[in-house]
């Protein structure tokens, strides 16, 4: 067996691609450094790829603010539709600025276009008005989304709106506020339950405890004279992964930096780009929200007494969160729902209905910016947004599949994949991880000494600290922070770096590749894996550690009893309080539907028997929607239920079958006598119905069969027609490979 020989220029072939890639990935970060300077010299900085027009400037509401609605202006050859509701994105404003809901060409402003939808944006400037305040901010948001209603008065439904990790609680915020605005909202990679999570993992959430509190976001606001450095966010964020942060991204521009170069600037451009907040924005946000958790326990009140209970909200919810989220994970996007609801009745009679889809693995950002989330869950979710409104009371998930993979009825799956809504209960969330009672008061610990310390910060330190500050020092700090000073360091600011741009030039002019098969490469790639794997092995203990120090600190009978949480006290205190006025609703509600049983006609008897049939098997998939949409085209003009009432109807329907299924069912002959023409044409669209999923189960086939019993259904009237396949929904190409 012979031995194979290393050729003899394999480590000179190695050191000149070696030597190479460190000049070529030098003037990367050169051009990285010069793109922040550039974009930050702009008037409305953003990386959006859709080219927009400015509708309203929230720097002129009567309680201004540095945000703005805009229109994205649609591709010539993906007109909007005037008849389907606008889509609003609202970006999130926690240390980066604006554009990523948009940064590429398949993105959730993407799928929007390609959908038909007309867009909207609502973005941000790099500095806040003076005195804004997080409330204002909802309350804009409001007039945005109000705005956008308006100039859209034939469309059928209210302005679907997707917020954005920080933006999503506060559309969540607004909507509660406002609960007849919005249509359904999507909240991507958006957390509202802040002290959720489990062992072992998610260790962003016992940042607060182990800090003291919030006084270093008060004196990181009077050091900057009441102004907050995103900078310091961002680099929050990139604290949590070492080692992409130390290792991974540098050494992956390194590797590839022929082919990488151009992804990595764009997707810099936007991390690079940090923004501004009022002190006492921050300040709010990591009292209420971080430390406090305040928003699901219903704990929050507006300047003018309103509390912010987020059962009132009426629009449907989706929930979109991932797994492989670390600063968002499922528990925090979710278990508002256990903070707020003891039962599926609990959600039923506050007539709210929630979705939720958890992807299995991508990470926080991917949720917003990869392409195949857009092309997927996105592009699926904006599609099926006219089914989630029409969908009764209740907890959902959202499973999307490879239409490969279904079996039945092809026809009326419009594109690649299958979109299906199954039932879920509150122990399908808990089964996530949820806290217990030890944990509960834990956190609630670490908010009572947050407070403490804030108080002592503001009464002792606070004078000294603003007596010693002003704007030049602030602006001192804020150039001088490690996140921005890298930029400056490798830009052509830095004199030194001048020779790196030209030896640049000269190496792309000459460029020489190491082939993929030298061993010196491999002991490279090798090398970085280890560095990988170490710097990974460093996080993780560090998480333990913080981990082991809270759990351990804020258990301490001792501490709690010394800040007042001794015996049973603190965590049943974070529990939402009784909301007398939803129950007044529903009760409301149930009163008005007992006078509806024996209302209506050809629609309501179709409708309330399809839905009784279905019921059972407790999931909803597009086929059986596209063709209840089928059947009402079919139907003539005049005859036919405007989109909205549709909706109306079906909701009313639902909500009578799931009052009352008996009684429903025993007024069914008085819709629809048997028969008759209307009995006829249910009976045929109900066979219709049955058809696009494939037979229904045993009990829906009983239940089928008592239906034709109820409507006369006679042996010809069982065989139902061919399937009539949907158009396709409309699929952008990408502009770019990278993309």
């Amino acid at each position: 067996m012979s031995e194979q020989k290393i050729p003899s220029n394999a480590l000179q072939d190695y050191w000149t691609d070696a030597a190479q890639r460190w000049v070529l990935s030098l003037d990367v970060l050169r051009q990285r450094g010069d793109n922040h300077f550039t974009h930050a010299a702009m008037t409305a900085p953003n990386v959006l790829t859709f080219p927009v027009t400015l509708v309203m400037d929230g720097r002129k509401l009567e309680r201004p603010v540095n945000y703005g609605l805009t229109r994205v202006t649609p591709p010539e050859d993906v007109p909007s539709d005037p008849r389907k509701p606008p889509i609003v994105v609202v970006d999130p404003r926690a240390g980066h600025g604006p554009g990523i809901g948009g940064m590429k060409d398949h993105s959730e402003i993407g799928a929007a276009l390609a959908a038909g939808h007309p867009c909207y944006f609502v973005g941000f400037l790099p500095d806040p008005v003076p005195g804004q305040t997080v409330e204002d901010v909802c309350r804009a948001e409001a007039a945005f989304i109000a705005k956008a209603a308006e100039l859209h008065p034939d469309a059928d439904g209210k302005p679907i709106v997707i917020g954005n990790c920080q933006a999503g609680w506060q559309v969540m915020m607004m909507a509660a506020l406002n609960p007849d605005l919005a249509g359904p909202i999507m909240l991507a990679g958006s957390p509202l339950s802040y002290w959720a999570g489990v062992h072992g993992k998610n260790p962003l959430r016992y940042l607060g405890g182990l800090l003291g509190g919030t006084w270093l976001t008060a004196l990181s606001g009077d050091l900057g004279a009441g102004i907050f450095d995103g900078a310091y966010l961002v680099a929050n964020f990139e604290s949590m992964n070492l080692a992409n942060t130390y290792w991974s991204k540098p050494y992956n521009l390194y590797a590839k930096v022929d082919t990488e170069a151009k992804r990595f600037l764009d997707f810099e451009t936007w991390w690079g780009s940090p923004v501004l907040l009022n002190a006492g924005e921050m300040q709010w946000i990591a009292d209420n929200l971080f430390v406090g958790n305040k928003l699901a326990a219903g704990l929050i009140r507006t300047s003018d007494g309103a509390r912010i209970d987020l059962r009132d909200i009426k629009s449907p919810i989706i929930c979109f969160c991932s797994w492989g989220d670390n600063i968002t994970p499922p528990q925090q996007a979710l278990d508002w729902i256990l903070d707020l609801y003891d039962t599926i009745d609990d959600i039923v009679a506050h007539g709210q209905t929630i979705i939720y889809s958890v992807h299995p693995s991508i990470g926080h950002l991917g949720i917003f910016v990869s392409g195949q989330v857009a092309q997927k869950e996105h592009a699926e979710f904006v599609s099926f947004m006219d089914l989630i409104e029409v969908l009764p009371p209740g907890l959902y998930e959202a499973v999307i599949v490879e239409a490969d993979k279904v079996e039945g009825e092809r026809a009326l799956i419009k594109g690649d994949y299958l979109f299906r809504l199954e039932r879920r209960t509150l122990d399908d969330i808990r089964a996530f991880g949820v806290n217990d009672e030890l944990d509960n008061k834990r956190f609630a610990a670490a908010a009572r000494v947050s407070e403490i310390n804030l108080g002592l910060y503001q009464t002792f330190l606070r004078p000294f600290v603003r007596a010693t500050t002003n704007e030049t020092t602030a602006s001192f700090l804020r150039e001088t922070h490690p996140y921005r000073l890298r930029f400056a360091s490798f830009s052509d600011r830095n004199p030194a770096m001048a020779p790196i741009k030209q030896a640049a030039n000269e190496v792309r002019a000459h460029r020489k590749t190491v082939a993929e098969d030298n061993p010196y490469l491999a002991l490279e790639r090798i090398g970085s894996a280890w560095i990988t794997t170490w710097l990974e092995s460093a996080g993780a203990l560090r998480d333990a550690m913080t981990e082991a120090f809270f759990l351990n600190a804020y258990a301490s009978p001792w501490l709690q009893a010394a800040i007042g949480l001794g015996g049973e006290q603190g965590a049943e205190s974070r529990r939402a309080a009784r909301d007398l006025k939803s129950e007044a609703e529903a009760a409301h509600l149930r009163a008005r539907l007992e006078h509806l049983f024996d209302k209506g006609g050809l629609e309501e008897a179709f409708l309330r028997a399809l839905i009784y049939i279905r019921l059972p098997e407790g999931t909803i998939d597009e086929r059986g929607y596209n063709m209840l949409k089928i059947i009402r085209e079919s139907r003539k003009a005049g005859e036919r239920l405007d989109t909205q009432r549709f909706k109306d109807v079906f909701r009313e329907q639902l909500q009578l079958v799931a009052l009352d299924a008996d009684r429903a069912m025993a007024a069914l002959p008085k819709l629809a006598p048997p028969g008759s023409a209307d009995a006829d044409k249910a009976l045929k669209a109900l066979h219709l119905m049955m058809s696009a999923r494939g037979a229904p189960p045993e009990e829906g086939q009983r239940r089928l069969a008592e239906v034709e019993a109820l409507l006369g259904a006679t042996p010809a009237q069982a065989e139902a027609p061919e399937v009539a396949a949907p158009r396709p929904r409309a699929v952008r190409k990408p502009k770019t490979a990278t993309e």
